[in-house]
């Protein structure tokens, strides 16, 4: 054997090219040896393959570097994987440690404007013990799965989303999916959709309504309490609003949210104590989903020294010839509910206003009814059809002196709600 020890090759000439043997010839690299390249080279270097991390277990975000692979453990929670920046021929790869992809996902998220399989969006693993290797094509396909695997790696075209709290739920309603928040919890994007128009969700956020008629104090007169303020968008495009009821805010649809893959406390407003006359009976208390806040409905006004309704969401009734309170206070841009209706004498208090219609003013010998709620369709809650029509924040019935008062209205209650739709197919 020939040996032929030198410490560079050049070529005879400044532009000249230098040959390695023949066509067919074979050349070994001695295990341990390294290659370094150090300018652009074609044709040379990787082929379709990673050198893996294993003294380095991933469990939690991190930025992934051309040419390494992972292992993802998630058995503490989900997290991303940010890819980088592509370039032509650009490799990564990743492994689920534990075979948890399926409980809780691994999110891979392109650099910038950069594609996976031809889409400019996140891609959420959920296949239990899955595998992938990313290779870097080209700006039109980004970067594409090259590894046997069990599902086509691409961007998701819809959202995805996840809710916590022990009374709260996620259904399913035709292509939506229905959050519904009785109590505080989370509603918690786990991926958003490459089609931007998919991340914007409809909504109808409930505030608690006020207290009214209160009890004691030898007067049985008292304004009813105001319906809790009520906040609503839908599309109006692929999802109308027709039928009695429908809210005031459906042309325009109120103020539109989009979602990012992010967490949004929710916040449940209560319904207002009673008191016993002359004080200890409130407003409702706000709910809250992103920018989004329903104001408490206003209490009842009852006798000395609080006749008047308060303002809210939706204003309570007066009592003892005054004023029922304002509603949609603070105002929004489209009005979250109505005024109470006041007491022009002494015998019969004004009903408080609703979403949509105001509280009547009381009358001799009757108290005045309450404002009609809001009704909406395809928001249905747990066990009820998604497709019918329910109401919210209806205004309480004014006292007359009699146990019963009069009528509050539809869409009737106390504490607030949180409903989130979402196209999810």
């Amino acid at each position: 054997m020939s040996e032929v020890k030198v410490n560079k090759i050049s070529p005879r000439t400044a532009c000249g090219t230098v040959t390695l043997g023949d066509s067919g010839d074979t050349f070994t690299i001695p295990s341990g040896a390294t290659i370094t390249n150090n300018g652009t080279q074609t044709g040379f270097g990787r082929t379709g393959t990673v050198d893996w991390q294993t003294d380095s277990i991933k469990t939690a975000t991190f930025t992934a570097t051309s040419g390494e692979g992972y292992f993802a453990n998630t058995t503490g929670g989900v997290f991303n994987m940010n890819l980088p920046a592509g370039a032509a021929g650009s490799i990564v790869a990743v492994k689920d440690y534990l075979n948890t992809f399926d409980s809780n996902a691994l999110t891979i998220v392109p650099n910038g404007s950069d594609k996976i399989g031809g889409t400019n969006a996140n891609y959420e693993v959920t296949t239990e013990s899955l595998s992938l290797t990313l290779i870097y094509v080209d700006a039109t396909r980004g970067w594409v799965d090259v590894h046997e695997s069990t599902q086509a790696v691409k961007g998701a075209t819809y959202m995805t989303a996840t809710v916590s709290g022990s009374c709260n739920t996620l259904a399913n309603c035709g292509n939506y999916k229905i959050a519904t928040f009785k109590g505080p919890g989370t509603f918690c994007v786990s991926s958003i959709a490459s089609c931007a128009t998919n991340n914007i969700v409809d909504y109808a956020v409930v505030a608690g309504g006020g207290a009214g008629p209160a009890t004691g104090g030898g007067d049985g007169i008292s304004g009813g309490g105001g319906g809790g303020g009520f906040r609503f968008y839908a599309n109006t495009t692929t999802n109308p609003q027709t039928g009695p009821a429908a809210p005031i805010n459906n042309f325009p649809s109120g103020t539109a949210i989009t979602v990012s893959a992010t967490g949004y406390p929710i916040t449940i407003g209560g319904g207002g104590p009673k008191g016993t006359a002359p004080s200890g009976w409130s407003n409702g208390s706000d709910s809250v989903f992103s920018t989004i806040t329903s104001t408490g409905g206003g209490r009842g006004g009852r006798g000395d020294p609080s006749p008047t309704g308060q303002d809210g969401g939706s204003g309570g009734g007066g009592d003892n010839g005054d004023a029922g309170g304002s509603g949609n206070t603070p105002a929004t841009p489209i009005a979250q509910g109505t005024n109470g209706g006041g007491a022009p004498g002494v015998s019969a208090g004004g009903g408080g206003g609703g979403a949509l219609v105001a509280g009547t003013a009381g009358a001799n010998p009757s108290g005045g009814p309450g404002g009609d709620g809001a009704g909406i369709t395809g928001f249905g809650t747990t066990g009820q059809s998604c497709g019918g029509q329910y109401y919210f924040s209806g205004g309480g019935g004014g006292g007359n002196r009699s146990p019963t008062g009069s009528n509050g209205y539809s869409g009737g209650g106390g504490s607030g709600t949180v409903i989130i739709r979402y196209k999810y197919q």
